[in-house]
């Protein structure tokens, strides 16, 4: 299985507003943004992961299941979700 080169990230709620990052998350520079995966089948569905502007983290920083969501959803880019798009989280 052939994974893209997006970055590593850490999974929260698609409906969820920007979260206030972790101290790790923080330290890596990440979390002002959400590298988002749409569901190609669901609207308003999807997967968003706090990432830095070029969409990646750090997936030290990550639990197992956030890991495995994460890299599931890299997988099936264009299957069963859209290209990821970064968004911005400042208010």
């Amino acid at each position: 299985m052939s994974l893209s080169t997006f970055g590593q990230l850490m999974t929260v709620p698609s409906t969820s507003p920007c979260h206030e990052p972790s101290e790790r998350t923080r330290a890596a520079g990440a979390g002002r943004y959400l590298l988002r995966f749409e569901s190609l089948f669901h609207s308003g569905r999807g997967l968003s992961f706090p990432c830095d502007a070029r969409g990646q983290v750090v997936m030290d920083h990550l639990s197992e299941q956030a890991r495995e969501n994460y890299l599931f959803a890299r997988a099936v880019v264009g299957h069963e979700y859209a290209t990821p798009v970064v968004q911005c989280c400042d208010d």
